[in-house]
């Protein structure tokens, strides 16, 4: 591992604590899991994620669900995958 150092505002250091502390490990490490996952492009668009609810929003409004009958779950799950398919 390399050393690094870096600046952070009050608000960046207490976050950044706070999310470490929650997933119950140091600061560095929760700083190399975060740098992981952006140079991996997997932090969380949370815009992009909500336009993406908005536009889907009532987009199966007029499927016809099958009825689930007792004793028919994988029968009644096999319908709903072949609905999407």
């Amino acid at each position: 591992m390399k050393r690094t150092n870096i600046y952070l505002d009050e608000k960046q250091a207490e976050l950044l604590d706070r999310l470490a502390r929650s997933e119950g490990v140091s600061r560095a490490e929760m700083i190399r899991r975060l740098l992981d996952r952006s140079l991996r492009n997997e932090i969380d668009d949370v815009a992009a994620g909500l336009a993406a609810i908005d536009e889907s929003f009532g987009v199966l409004a007029d499927t016809k669900w099958p009825e689930r009958r007792d004793g028919n779950r994988e029968e009644h799950l096999a319908k709903m995958w072949a609905i999407g398919s």
